[in-house]
């Protein structure tokens, strides 16, 4: 894309330094979809006690409800991120909120069990957000930085926005409507953050010469990528999809695991535990835009995913143990959980276009893989509401933690021998160690 081409919108930034555009997007990504957050988190700090619908325990329902709205966008997404236009990404994102802020309203007026219905449609408009964001920052120089930061903001949103959560119960807001006063605070915000999404310019030469040009993919390209790479990024999806459920669990059950950990999470809890694993998730995942040599960087996102594997291992192998206490515990699987979700995010996706230089766009990547992960949750939840767990969840999902960390690294092993077996992968002679 020429400079002629560029949107007219843009041009204040067209002339800044490279670093002052980098500053600008990840203030404008980080600030917009940890608002974004704030219209799909916070009511999981409620806990719905000793309340069923359909004879389900109530929250159980929720999460489900929500996650198949949310899954539904992702198979969506998967055509619709992969062929919008970059002109239309922000006025999408303005409409998906207002549309998630409705839902809430709706949530908190409606009877039960329809109220259910809620959360349904609050997730089928979210789930596209993050998509049209990650659009604005694929295929530069920086991208690795840049999406990490985005990456960091769903990881401190999670636990704020439960804190805003608790704190709205706490003045007295019924649970029933507690999501869409949280909302509301978040709205104008999110506009604003938006807004400064829409002035991001376009990848420079510079980043095309590193990257590839990314582009709309209509449904001949989507396959073709798919058929060439099937085996690798098959192998991928599935580590994607195993980490998705394990970190659901640990996000949508927060209040119930911490008390089963014997230590019941006050408001700041959730967000002190969360700024530390974003700080070591945003640092382990930056740096690699250090690597210049995008096959380098492929294979080294592969290591930092495994390396959260082993932290998974090791938290659940010291809880077992007794060596390390709750909140610590919680930290260290977050850590571990999110290492290899945000590789994907940040690294691994993005290189494998640019080392093979497809045609293409890293939201129809991502979105295969989050139409996977959120099917396999919403299904896993729904046949733990079904658990005879006699009241205690955590074994549970100590249980599921184990599996997921074992299942995820040979999954990671299996994607790493497949591109490191083929030679046809070719390297950009102009792309430098």
């Amino acid at each position: 894309m020429n400079q002629a081409a560029r949107r007219p919108a843009t041009r204040f930034l067209l002339d800044r330094p490279p670093l002052a555009v980098s500053a600008w997007a990840v203030v404008a990504a980080f600030g917009a979809y940890f608002c974004t957050y704030a219209f799909r988190k916070p009511w999981t700090a409620a806990t719905f006690a000793d309340s069923t619908v359909w004879g389900v325990a109530e929250k159980s329902v929720l999460v489900v409800a929500q996650m198949i709205g949310y899954m539904l966008a992702k198979f969506v997404g998967i055509r619709a991120i992969a062929e919008i236009s970059p002109r239309r990404r922000p006025l999408g994102i303005v409409a998906l909120i207002g549309l998630a802020e409705a839902s809430l309203i709706l949530f908190g007026v409606a009877p039960s069990p329809l109220h259910v219905a809620g959360l349904f449609l609050n997730g089928l408009a979210l789930g596209m957000v993050f998509g049209l964001i990650l659009g604005f920052l694929e295929g530069r120089r920086h991208t690795e930085a840049l999406t990490a930061g985005l990456c960091a903001s769903f990881i401190l949103a999670d636990g704020a926005c439960k804190s805003v959560g608790a704190w709205l119960l706490g003045w007295g807001l019924p649970e029933r409507w507690m999501p869409a006063g949280a909302g509301l605070l978040f709205l104008g915000p999110a506009c604003l953050f938006t807004w400064m999404l829409s002035k991001v310019p376009p990848p420079g030469l510079e980043d095309l010469e590193h990257r590839s040009e990314r582009t709309p993919m209509g449904r001949a390209e989507r396959a073709a990528m798919l058929r060439r790479h099937f085996v690798g990024i098959m192998a991928i999806v599935a580590a994607y999809l195993l980490v998705t459920i394990a970190r659901g669990m640990r996000a949508d059950f927060a209040p119930e695991i911490w008390k089963a950990l014997g230590s019941p999470a006050a408001p700041s809890t959730f967000s002190n535990s969360e700024i530390l694993v974003a700080f070591g998730v945003l640092i382990a995942n930056g740096l690699s835009v250090l690597i210049v040599d995008n096959r380098r960087a492929f294979f080294a996102s592969i290591g930092v995913g495994l390396l959260g594997c082993v932290l998974i291992i090791a938290a659940l192998a010291g809880h077992q143990r007794g060596w390390v206490g709750p909140f610590l515990f919680m930290v260290l699987l977050g850590l571990g959980l999110y290492l290899p979700y945000v590789a994907i995010h940040t690294t691994m996706f993005e290189r494998l276009i640019a080392m093979t230089r497809e045609r293409g766009n890293l939201g129809f990547l991502m979105y295969v893989a989050d139409a996977a992960g959120y099917l396999a949750y919403a299904a896993l939840v729904l046949v733990r509401g079904w658990l005879p767990v006699n009241g205690d969840p955590l074994p549970f999902f100590l249980n599921t933690w184990w599996s997921m960390g074992i299942l995820t690294s040979f999954s990671l092993v299996a994607a790493w021998a497949y591109f490191a077996a083929r030679s046809t992968v070719p390297v950009p002679a102009e792309v430098g160690v």
